[in-house]
């Protein structure tokens, strides 16, 4: 006898979240929107939105206004975020022993950040290598790092340096090669309005300075289209 087919309802986004641990809701799909913010500061800077909106002829009563002051201190929060991080432990949290001598390179790392001059976004790909002397890191954490460093309030060459001493400060290798190329809006939607310029930055540490050839093979791998 042929088993009878049952319909059910279509599962609603309500019905499908369920509580965690911690109380938030958590949908079944292992899909969840988690906001941290901290409520002071986006106190604070919401009050000084309501003038900046005022004082460029806008009427914060607006209806489409109404919350865009705390919007933004939200939005701030979240850019600058990487106040909130050590990204010399996030290093640590992931250090191996490992018998490997040869380049690591992670390329394409998404970069966006804020230029400390204008609070206007640039934004573009990093791409990072070191050469372990014993030691590794989780391929992860490399991102991780930059992410921490790019959400503050930045300037390309600044970030450029720091990235490259944290890891070698951090992991002791034998040398780090840094690479970012960013659009920066501060260049684009203002100012000489260059819509097709690109801003490229390096740093170089260890054998990456004193090996023309180490160099040039890092500048081939992240030339190379290998994917």
């Amino acid at each position: 006898m042929a088993k009878k087919s049952v319909r059910t309802k279509p599962t609603t986004a309500k019905a499908r979240r369920a509580t965690n641990g911690v109380g938030m809701q958590e949908p079944q799909d292992g899909y969840q929107r988690i906001d941290k913010f901290e409520p002071e500061g986006v106190e604070r800077i919401s009050a000084h939105y309501d003038d900046i909106l005022e004082a460029i002829g806008e009427d914060p009563k607006r209806e489409g206004l109404l919350r865009t002051p705390e919007r933004v201190a939200k939005s701030l929060q979240y850019l600058t975020h990487g106040y909130d991080l050590d990204p010399a432990a996030i290093l640590r949290k992931a250090l191996f022993k490992e018998d490997y001598s040869q380049m690591v390179l992670v390329k394409d790392i998404e970069v966006y950040s804020l230029c400390e001059h204008h609070l206007l976004p640039f934004f573009g790909k990093a791409h990072v290598a070191y050469i372990p002397n014993g030691r590794i890191t989780g391929l992860s954490k490399i991102p991780r790092v930059v992410d921490a460093f790019a959400r503050r309030l930045q300037v390309q060459e600044r970030l450029t340096n720091e990235i490259r001493d944290c890891i070698h400060d951090t992991l002791k290798p034998l040398g780090v090669a840094v690479v970012i190329e960013a659009s920066h809006l501060c260049m684009q939607m203002r100012g000489i309005q260059k819509q097709n310029s690109v801003t490229t930055t390096s740093a170089f540490t260890g054998i990456f300075l004193d090996d023309p050839r180490t160099r040039e093979e890092f500048i081939k791998l992240i030339s190379a289209k290998l994917h």
